[in-house]
């Protein structure tokens, strides 16, 4: 190969890499779902509902997107039998895609519904990597919702959010397997959104159940 050509062929290399990279921060700029790379280190106790949406936004933000109104879809149950937050009220209309462009469900009942494309190969960090799951050498599937299946607060009783998202010791909240796998793969172990109830609210006690003190952000623009 002369120098002429291969001066020529690293050229084209580099216009192609510098192609790829400017298409993947373009899809990570139109971003609007994922699941957050890292919790915010203190198990289940989020800062509440104020502090788990701005951990989205801070993540998003430092994966390059434009949105602004970012929030975790995390239910809350309120005292004295007071109607709770719904996961499903929070976050907008849809649709929602991944880093990768990919769309994950076109609106709220279609996310709720069995045709959702919410899955481990979807369900994305920010960054674009895949979470791992039930299988791999660390399992980390667990992911904070407080939610039903329909995304709307748990009416179960008992602690079903590590109480509104701000214990890190003693209590339970509901979560969803991101790759919609469990132990016997029963219908109630491949939910995304609501497979059972964590050991409790510590770091340890969710990472004894799969988790890593992970949830999903949605923008609701």
């Amino acid at each position: 190969m002369s120098s002429k050509v291969a001066v020529r062929v690293l050229a084209l290399a580099a216009l192609g890499a510098a192609g790829l990279t400017v298409a993947v921060h373009a899809q990570q700029a139109t971003m609007s779902f994922f699941v957050t790379s890292a919790g915010k280190g203190d198990g289940a106790n989020l800062g509440g509902l104020e502090g788990a949406d701005a951990h989205c936004l801070a993540l998003a933000k430092a994966a390059g997107s434009t949105k602004t109104n970012w929030k975790a879809y995390l239910s809350t149950t309120a005292p004295g039998g007071d109607a709770g937050m719904n996961a499903r009220d929070r976050i907008g209309k849809g649709p929602w895609s991944n880093a990768k462009g990919t769309v994950v469900a076109k609106s709220v009942d279609e996310l709720h519904s069995d045709a959702t494309n919410l899955k481990k190969d979807t369900a994305l960090t920010e960054k674009g990597d895949l979470v791992s799951g039930r299988g791999d050498s660390v399992n980390m599937h667990d992911i904070l919702t407080g939610s039903d299946p329909q995304g709307m607060y748990s009416t179960a009783g008992g602690d079903t959010t590590c109480g509104n998202w701000t214990k890190n010791g003693d209590g339970s909240a509901i979560v969803g397997h991101h790759d919609r796998l469990g132990l016997k793969d029963t219908r109630h172990m491949t939910s995304w959104n609501s497979s059972h109830g964590s050991r409790g609210c510590s770091q340890d006690a969710l990472k004894g159940t799969g988790g890593a003190g992970l949830f999903y952000c949605f923008a609701a623009d």
